[in-house]
């Protein structure tokens, strides 16, 4: 199996990185694990037949998971956006993180259990604030008060912004 030109390398607590990968393939379509490597050798923090790296993907992105110990825990610098369609669908994914012992968070955003973040992202907030303007301002008032997006209330306020123009 060729590895890609590019992909995204998660750092990950010891012997956490398979776990998490066999967890977003049970959750997300396009998602697999595609190989897990030994440490060839002794190595800082492990031993020879450690599970090192996991390949897999995250809704067809390639992810390397490396099992490199507490040094480098996840912020939320990075995170996966998820763009879902429906309110069914936001829930379905915001349930199965936050549902595995992660965490909530404010407007969209929750965090595995893993430490890894998530926006679950409905796409009729992206698209309101892609139209810019008073739609947007609509969209990111009401996404403001949210943990996870409502779409409703969303699809209210951007119809409340576009009523007033």
């Amino acid at each position: 199996m060729a590895t890609p030109k590019n992909l995204v390398c998660l750092w990950y607590d010891k012997d956490q990185a398979g776990e998490a990968a066999r967890f977003y393939a049970s959750v997300f379509p396009n998602t697999e694990v595609k190989a897990v490597h030994k440490a060839p050798d002794d190595f800082p923090g492990g031993k020879k037949g450690d599970e090192l790296t996991v390949e897999f993907t995250v809704l067809g992105i390639p992810c390397l998971g490396l099992n490199g110990g507490p040094n480098f825990p996840q912020t939320e610098a990075f995170s996966f956006q998820i763009a879902t369609d429906d309110q069914e669908e936001t829930d379905r994914y915001w349930n199965a993180i936050v549902g595995n012992g992660g965490q909530e968070s404010a407007c969209g955003w929750c965090k595995d259990k893993w430490g890894l973040n998530w926006q679950i992202t409905p796409r009729v907030l992206t698209d309101a604030m892609a139209e810019g303007g008073a739609i947007a301002q609509a969209a990111f008032a009401a996404m403001m008060d949210m943990r996870k997006i409502d779409v409703s209330k969303t699809e209210a306020a951007v119809a409340g912004a576009r009523a007033d123009a």
